[in-house]
């Protein structure tokens, strides 16, 4: 399967791919970097479509290809780069966990995004570029400030339409092109029309006209196939004049700006306008089967959705986009707020959100049914591309009048985004959100139960014992007052997995076998219920009864296998790896638990990562390698922070680290020990998991000791040379 990749955490620092060439704004490209060598916060601000985020992009690139080179000043150059993008957001409290995605990061524990993020950046080179924070000026201020004043290596590039107005900041307010540079533009973004233009007078004065801002300038070059430069400056002419008599207190360069979305507005057909106010519903990207249903009927036939958004793209309003997803379609913030007032203007917007509300609904329950298919891999990556429409309709449903029991059922529908996908803190804040919300208690109540099992099921994961009861009490009570028998199945099977990882084997063991013969009468069969019958195999396991825990797993194995399943499959890897270990095959149990290891990693899973990266730790020593054993014991140890109560606390989950650590000791001594584990919490995830699969060779040059043997042997080997140590979780 894929191997997902956290959202912002690509190799390029999150910046964007440039769909076009980059044109003029050397001198402001030198002055930036001059300005990030003497300030750790510049902000970059200007009016939209001012060209921030891109020339904020090429700088951080330029930042990045400094790493380990000298600044203008003299100093080291910094590490790596990560771009996070606000825009998209509408919640203050999510800018935390914005951050955090961004940088790659994975922390499924019950503690503040910011506690992560400080613990992360401790003592890191990084240039953090914010984009697009003014609609959420105040909380990124606070972030950005919070940081700056813990971390003395971090520097922010901050862009927005506005400063943060904070102590240090410096501001590098954008000018628009010159006018070369701005007929430059115009002129390559022509021959992307397919037109060539000369350097004429008429060019230069529409670009004069258009203040050189490059969205206005780019605008007008999409409307070269049907106008002439002539015809475009008498347009923009007419237009200006219009607009500076009824905003005279208006800035030139937002009048410029307006008058360039205006005209195109205009030039647009009766359904090119239509469509464009709709597609302004749209959070982040959007493909083309949800414009097809939000966005037709009421003078819109979606047989004709395509060919609109087609010339839409054509004239620029409509960027097209690629993603693991497919294609899909992005506006620029500043289009998308000019169609959002015509949307308004219309009366429409109410029908178009809750439109645009049914379609996301309607994707996550087709998302978690598909969960449970062959299509896994392919769910987890088309929830990752629409969370920001996703987390939108959660919105509009949660403050909406009478929408409560539809945010209680889409909280819940995620469950495997929220736990498979590794997101538990965003999950735990929209379950919290949607059981608080008073919703009508008769026909909607299958919708709040199934958020309480949930968000039971998320707490417990977290560590967090006491939500995690209260949340799965409620769901039994009111699962057995409505007579909900599948409610009262996932509040008996997750009460059971509360009892495994505390450690009362007797009652994990009763409760689930009845919630597994529950799902049997009525008929339910999903990763949930394979769960169940994983964890009832790691309480027969941990009491003594291994046969009875392979058949289990194995039965489950099959499942896995005839339905396409792997992340459920991975668990039931882990305990027949640990079933094999305790048999004496380490052959066996190395393979089982790589490929448990794979999977989980693949779904950002960062509990099943590290019960197996511990488990292979186990294995290592007993192949006779207490080096490398330790190295992965100090790599999990890294890790468990992340996830929560390391080994949840549990005597039976620790009992295979101890008889690790035991071995490794014994057979290095206290200060080996030690050091190998030292090492290996330098390992970022990304380098913990290739050095646990064996695809690892370290880079700090370290050498191996002397006399030593390699791995099956009486002695130990260790590898030359230790693996990257951030592995892949920073950039640059």
């Amino acid at each position: 399967m894929r191997d997902h990749q956290p959202c912002g955490a690509a190799p390029d620092g999150g910046l964007p791919r440039e769909p076009d060439a980059f044109v003029g704004r050397s001198a402001e490209l030198r002055a930036l970097a001059r300005a990030l060598d003497a300030a750790r916060l510049v902000t970059v601000t200007g009016p939209g479509g001012i060209g921030k985020s891109r020339l904020a992009a090429r700088a951080a690139a330029a930042w990045g290809t400094r790493a380990g080179g000298k600044d203008s000043s003299g100093r080291a150059a910094s590490g790596g780069f990560r771009r996070v993008e606000l825009a998209p957001l509408r919640d203050p409290e999510f800018v935390d966990h914005a951050v955090v995605e961004a940088l790659g990061l994975t922390d499924q524990t019950a503690r503040h995004p910011r506690e992560t993020l400080r613990a992360h950046l401790a003592g890191r080179e990084l240039l953090l570029i914010v984009d697009g924070f003014e609609h959420l000026a105040q909380a990124c201020a606070e972030l950005v400030a919070d940081l700056l004043s813990r971390l003395p290596e971090l520097r922010v590039l901050a862009v927005g339409r506005r400063p943060l107005r904070l102590a240090g900041e410096r501001l590098f307010p954008l000018a628009p092109l010159s006018e070369d540079e701005a007929v430059e533009l115009f002129a390559e973004r022509a021959c992307g029309q397919g037109v060539t233009v000369t350097d004429d007078a008429e060019v230069r004065e529409l670009c004069r006209r258009l203040d050189g801002i490059p969205l206005a300038v780019e605008l007008a070059a999409g409307r070269l196939r049907a106008l002439s430069p002539r015809q475009l400056l008498e347009r923009v002419d007419d237009r200006f004049r219009l607009l500076a008599g009824g905003v005279r207190d208006a800035l030139p360069r937002h009048r410029a700006l307006r008058t360039a979305i205006g005209w195109s507005h205009e030039l647009c057909t009766p359904a090119e306008r239509m469509l464009w106010a709709r597609l302004s519903v749209f959070a982040g990207q959007f493909d083309l089967e949800a414009v097809e249903y939000v966005c037709s009927g009421h003078g819109l036939h979606a047989e004709d959705v395509l060919e609109v958004l087609a010339e839409l793209i054509a004239q620029s309003v409509v960027t097209r986009v690629g993603s693991p997803a497919g294609v899909r379609y992005r506006m620029l913030d500043t289009i998308r707020a000019y169609g959002a007032d015509w949307l308004e203007a219309t009366g429409d917007a109410p029908r178009l959100r809750r439109r645009h509300r049914d379609w996301y609904v309607g994707l996550a329950t087709w998302c978690e049914l598909d969960w449970f298919s062959p299509r896994q891999a392919e769910v987890a990556a088309r929830v990752e591309t629409e969370l920001p429409n996703l987390r939108s309709a959660l919105e509009h449903c949660l403050s909406e009048p009478g929408g409560a029991h539809l945010g209680q059922y889409l909280a819940g529908s995620l469950w495997f985004v929220w736990v498979g996908c590794g997101r538990l803190p965003e999950g735990r804040h929209w379950l919290e959100r949607s059981v608080a919300v008073e919703a009508e208690r008769t026909a909607n109540e299958q919708s709040r139960l199934k958020a309480l099992w949930v968000l039971g099921y998320v707490a417990i994961l977290q560590g967090d014992t006491a939500p995690a009861l209260a949340a799965l009490t409620a769901c039994r009570d009111g699962a057995e007052r409505f007579a909900n028998a599948a409610a009262v199945a996932y509040a008996e099977h997750r009460s059971g997995c509360l009892a495994l990882v505390r450690d009362d084997m007797a009652r994990a063991e009763t409760l689930l076998r009845s919630a597994l013969e529950r799902y049997r009468e009525i008929g339910e069969l999903n990763s949930n219920v394979l769960m169940g019958q994983v964890e009832l195999a790691m309480a027969r396991a941990f009491l003594g009864d291994l046969p009875e825990a392979v058949r289990l797993c194995e039965d489950v194995r099959r499942t896995c296998d005839d339905h396409g399943e792997r992340w459920a499959r991975a668990y039931a890897l882990f305990v027949l790896g640990y079933a094999a270990w305790a048999e004496g095959d380490l052959a066996r149990a190395r393979t089982l638990l790589s490929a448990c290891l794979s999977d989980a990693h693949g779904f950002h899973d960062l509990l099943g990562s590290v019960l197996a990266v511990e488990l292979l730790a186990l294995v290592t020593v007993a192949e006779g390698d207490p080096v490398e054993a330790a190295v992965l014991q100090g790599a999990a140890s890294r890790i468990w922070p992340s996830v929560g109560l390391p080994l949840f606390g549990s005597a039976h989950f620790n009992a295979p680290h101890e008889l690790c650590e035991t071995a490794a000791r014994d057979a290095l001594g206290d200060e080996r020990y030690e050091e190998c584990a030292g090492r290996g919490r330098l390992l970022g995830r990304e380098a913990a998991v290739a050095r646990a699969l064996g695809w690892g060779r370290s880079l700090d040059g370290l050498p191996a000791p002397r006399g030593s043997r390699g791995r099956g042997g009486a002695g130990t080997r260790e590898p030359a040379a230790f693996r990257a140590r951030e592995g892949g979780e920073t950039a640059g």
